[in-house]
């Protein structure tokens, strides 16, 4: 791809036969990611480019260089033209989705091809989100990332199309069943964990909260579609009926609709870093360590376990 700089000799790994455990229907999102990839008109990655623009100014107050790094997953190449473009990276490597062919390789996101400590940085952006088996995945870019490596991207987070998962929910009961038909996100603050627990050093989570606004739930669906992103699951129930989704679309306007007749969608991005553990990073005081009291500090006095309140 062009703006990728120079060439680069990365050790790769085979992938496994099967994933754990199934949340997304991994080949059904590779299948749509082709049509879009084909189709005559790009994804409105709206989305996508908030969350680039955003990692981009993160990047730029980190004041190191990578000479290797990675695009993993992102849906499309913009991401990458532009991380190529940027002064801290030497050469910008992308690792495309299933279904896109607009990389260096095609690379599954539940299975990072890369030897362990082979590149100085890993970023990627709405792609983690599709992941069945996330704490794997983390642990794997991890391994995959150079002592004091970075981790940096952003995903989608637990509370988006709350709205359509609402109404949804409550159109499918009052018919006498329910089904899973919005994906499960994670909330950022169980992200910051499988951090931890990744063994990255240093993380650090936020979270970006969006209203995007339509004029139907059926024109929030089409823009779901054009993006490749409705409906991914392994098993999202009995297809929608006409009967349904009128019930739903009704729902959804009397609830979350605004004095114009619009409709409000709610869209988190969970923008995050982590570093692979160096001996020269930042270290936490060990409790009881500090050699200053917070009351010296604040310059007031302290109140011990007997005195009374307000005293």
């Amino acid at each position: 791809m062009p703006g990728t700089g120079k060439a680069a000799m990365v050790p790769v790994m085979s992938a496994p036969s099967a994933s754990p455990r199934t949340i997304f229907d991994r080949q059904r999102l590779a299948e749509r990611r082709a049509r879009l990839a084909s189709g005559p008109e790009n994804d409105p990655f709206f989305l996508l480019d908030r969350a680039g623009e955003d990692l981009l100014d993160r990047l730029s107050v980190i004041t190191r260089q990578f000479p290797l790094a990675v695009d993993l997953a992102t849906p499309d190449a913009r991401l990458a033209e532009a991380l190529a473009a940027h002064p801290a990276i030497g050469t910008m490597l992308r690792l495309a989705p299933k279904g896109r062919a607009d990389g260096v390789a095609i690379a599954d996101e539940e299975w990072l091809p890369l030897a362990p400590q082979s590149v100085d940085a890993v970023f990627s952006a709405l792609a983690l989100q599709a992941v069945n088996d996330l704490p794997g995945a983390l642990v794997q870019i991890r391994r995959a990332l150079k002592p004091d490596g970075l981790f940096l991207g952003a995903l989608i987070g637990g509370n988006t199309l709350k709205e359509l998962r609402g109404v949804l929910l409550e159109a499918d009961a009052e018919r006498g069943g329910a089904a899973m038909r919005v994906a499960p996100f994670i909330d950022v603050r169980d992200f910051g964990q499988l951090l931890q627990r990744a063994g990255f050093a240093l993380p650090v989570t936020d979270v970006d909260t969006l209203t995007v606004r339509y004029d139907s739930l059926f024109h929030l669906v089409r823009d779901l579609r054009a993006m490749g992103a409705n409906a991914p699951l392994g098993n999202s129930g009995p297809p929608l009926s006409r009967t349904t989704a009128l019930r739903a679309a009704a729902l959804y306007a009397e609830r979350h609709g605004d004095a114009d007749g619009r409709l409000r969608a709610t869209v988190e991005i969970v923008s995050f870093s982590g570093w692979a553990p160096h001996e020269s990073q930042q270290k936490p005081l060990r409790p009881g360590s500090a050699r200053m009291r917070l009351a010296d500090a604040l310059n007031t006095s302290e109140i011990g376990a007997g005195d009374k309140a307000g005293r």
